[in-house]
């Protein structure tokens, strides 16, 4: 295990190149197996999340080289159609190989996925999706084995937007016969990137970034050459940065349009964003204000994984904020270290109410998942004095090497081991 010490009260400066998104590229990388040969995924970050779903890949039989950004996969050699448990527990994206394995080889088994502990994310809606399409589906003692003669188009309307419901029966469907469309499908920009992963090996879907997707099934795929997205999510939490610390930064390799919302919100606030094409200037000159209400939602609206680094920023403003937490329902575990650290928050349910404080005081504070430890990095670089950030192997899930891209901009933040 791994921990950062961080000094605060530093402004920033400098420019930041964003990684590729994680939430396409796992999806993409599963994907990958619809098509018998050798794929070249370009600009896939180095991360925790990353490594797990290689090794998948790996285990079942496919042949994966990972250097510089770019995973190269031949899927020619696939010898198992059958996730391992123990890769399976340690990260929820694993179950985005159903539907790419279940379209290529008629069966698939997996266990019930790991991953953050952030609230309950049922599967139950991508089970519904593939039995739409004429899986047959057991579930025994938490192993769940899909088996199919034939994957048959149809109509799929789906309860709730679920982003990974929405991407597994997208490569389910593919390769099923005839046509299919998802209902209340998920809009997500990660989506889009899917769709066009997938269209470009030729299959033939629309609609992505609307309620509805239509798929029309064929045969065969072809393996391509593809660069993933900007990550829309880390480009955020950068933003956000300098909106607690200060300074001025640039922002490389950003699709503005992605993260409207979220500018939004944080010009109210008082952080100063400027774009041009991918180019992002962010400042921070005037004293932060609160805002009225903050509610997260399926995107287009606020994301919640923006929520936790926007409570931080909120705790230094001036005034009283509202977050409610609409998406998951155990959110809110970063709250108690951000108290500890001096802020002024109190929950009731899935609300925050967020009272200014003048400043944070550094403290020993504990990461509980992904983003609540993104956040506790920020609160560490706006508190006076040092804060220490104790597992810090969830902040690897979603960021590659956090603290070198901070430094580089003027933090001053070590990464050492736990004793």
């Amino acid at each position: 295990m791994e921990k950062l010490i961080i000094e605060g009260g530093r402004p920033l400066s400098g420019k930041i190149k964003v990684q590729g998104a994680k939430n396409a590229a796992l999806p993409i990388l599963a994907a990958s197996l619809l098509a018998e040969g050798t794929h070249v995924i370009q600009d896939v970050p180095h991360l925790l999340d990353i490594d797990v779903m290689i090794q998948i890949l790996r285990s079942l039989g496919a042949q994966v080289d990972f250097n510089h950004h770019t995973v190269m996969i031949d899927t020619r050699s696939i010898l198992s159609t059958k996730v391992p448990e123990e890769l399976m527990r340690l990260m929820r994206s694993s179950i985005f190989l159903m539907g790419p394995l279940l379209a290529r080889f008629n069966q698939v088994s997996v266990s019930k996925p790991g991953g953050c502990a952030i609230g309950e994310r049922k599967i139950d809606l991508h089970l519904k999706g593939l039995e739409a399409l004429g899986a047959k589906i057991i579930d025994r003692d938490g192993l769940i084995t899909c088996t199919a003669k034939e994957l048959v188009g149809t109509v799929i309307t789906l309860d709730y937007p679920s982003v990974g419901a929405t991407e597994n029966i997208m490569m389910a469907a593919v390769k099923a016969r005839g046509e299919t469309k998802i209902i209340y499908a998920a809009k997500e920009p990660e989506i889009v990137d899917l769709q066009n992963f997938l269209n470009q090996m030729g299959a033939k879907i629309s609609g992505a970034g609307t309620d509805v997707i239509t798929i029309k099934g064929i045969e065969e795929l072809v393996p391509i050459t593809y660069q993933i997205i900007p990550d829309r999510i880390v480009a955020g939490t950068f933003i956000t940065v300098v909106g607690i610390a200060g300074g001025s930064i640039e922002l490389n390799n950003v699709i503005p349009e992605h993260l409207t919302s979220v500018i939004e919100y944080l010009k109210r606030v008082g952080v100063e964003i400027e774009t041009d094409n991918d180019i992002m200037v962010v400042k921070r000159m005037t004293p932060l204000k609160a805002v009225e209400k903050i509610y997260t939602s399926p995107y287009p609206g606020f994301p919640t994984d923006m929520q936790a680094q926007m409570m931080t920023l909120l705790t230094l403003a001036q005034g009283f904020s509202i977050i409610e937490e609409r998406v998951f329902d155990s959110r809110f575990k970063h709250v108690d270290e951000l108290i500890r650290m001096g802020a002024d928050i109190r929950i009731d349910q899935s609300t925050a109410y967020i009272r200014g404080v003048p400043y944070l005081t550094g403290a020993h504070v504990e990461a509980t998942d992904l983003r609540a430890g993104a956040a506790l990095i920020l609160a560490g670089l706006a508190a006076r004095g040092k804060t220490i950030v104790h597992q810090v192997h969830h902040v690897d899930r979603g960021y590659e090497r956090i603290e070198e891209s901070l430094n580089a901009i003027g933090a001053k933040i070590l990464r050492e081991s736990e004793n």
